[in-house]
């Protein structure tokens, strides 16, 4: 019985080339036509309602080759280069914004790491400037030396050279959270900009066009309110995060019987789980990288791929990861 799906993972989606950021690690938007066309042609694209019904229902069998698109992170790539395109093919999109971008016009820290690692060619001014302030810092919140943090964290990722994986990683939860913040608001206004305010409304969609994408047939749902790593925070803080999450998606209009959460950064535990399954969450969407199941893997925690992971033109052979849902 097709209990299977593929569920692809996308976050920027833009003309990089000619972007103020072309050094942003995201999908130009050329090839995201070519690869909707490349999926048209070799999967069967299905709604996330669908999805949450045969996770429901025991022995609800999905159509063969079944296929999911989700957009992380509430980008304004979503509303103005992908919706259009999935609109003009009738395939479903599923968007998760982090709420606090949307509502408060902040720029989450991840995506002010992003943009400093896009703005700065030389990695080493970066990692320079963070063992300065580790230094500065380290009998105020007994810190380790920099050197060990480097040693600890700078192992090279899927898409990451080393380099970048250690700014990443210590700036996201490497060392204590305010003096994280403090680095990266420091790092950001140094080398991108000082006006956060109107970073952050070029760079997020806005209530109103997440309601037009609801209203369009696009399913919306939760990436937190502040996009935290969830498994690191405590089942009160979790609890108050999930909360907010709900809060906004009612307030854009979203059936809080059957919503959806996908994890900022993956990052999920038993707590968290307890506390999803408790205020009704359908489905799950992790960062584990494969096809989901719904016969062996919990929904809650469902494997994803990226779009990396599959070929980026309408013409491509068949990908290793298309002949594993043929079988």
């Amino acid at each position: 019985m097709p209990r299977k799906i593929t569920i692809v993972m996308y976050h920027f989606v833009r003309d990089l080339k000619h972007s103020r950021y072309p050094g942003i690690k995201g999908l130009d938007l050329q090839d995201f036509v070519g690869q909707v066309g490349y999926m048209r042609a070799h999967y069967t694209p299905i709604t996330m309602e669908e999805l949450i019904h045969a996770a429901r229902t025991k022995g609800y069998e999905l159509p063969p080759k079944a296929l999911l698109l989700t957009f992380d992170d509430g980008y304004i790539d979503h509303f103005t280069n992908v919706f259009p395109v999935l609109d003009r093919y009738g395939i479903q999109g599923c968007f998760f914004p982090p709420a606090k971008a949307v509502t408060k016009h902040l720029v989450l820290d991840v995506n002010k790491i992003h943009f400093v690692l896009a703005s700065v060619t030389d990695k080493a001014r970066i990692i320079q400037t963070i063992f300065s302030d580790i230094s500065e810092n380290q009998s105020g919140y007994a810190l380790d030396r920099p050197e060990s943090y480097y040693e600890r964290l700078a192992v090279a990722g899927r898409y990451d050279t080393a380099d970048v994986v250690f700014i990443k990683r210590i700036l996201q939860k490497g060392l204590p959270e305010e003096l994280r913040a403090r680095m990266v608001d420091k790092l950001f206004a140094e080398f991108v900009t000082g006006d956060e305010a109107a970073f952050a409304r070029e760079l997020y969609m806005d209530a109103e066009q997440l309601e037009c994408m609801r209203r369009n047939g696009m399913f919306i749902g939760s990436h937190g309110y502040d996009h935290y790593w969830l498994d690191s925070l405590s089942k009160e803080e979790q609890e108050r995060e999930i909360d907010l999450s709900l809060e906004f998606l009612g307030g854009i209009g979203c059936d809080l019987e059957n919503w959806v959460m996908c994890y900022p950064y993956g990052g999920y535990n038993d707590s968290l789980l307890s506390i999803l399954a408790m205020k009704g969450c359908r489905i799950g969407l992790s960062v584990s990288v494969g096809i989901a199941d719904l016969e062996r893997e919990n929904p809650l925690a469902l494997s994803r791929l990226d779009t990396n992971d599959l070929p980026k033109r309408n013409d491509a052979g068949l990908h290793e990861w298309t002949r594993k849902i043929m079988v």
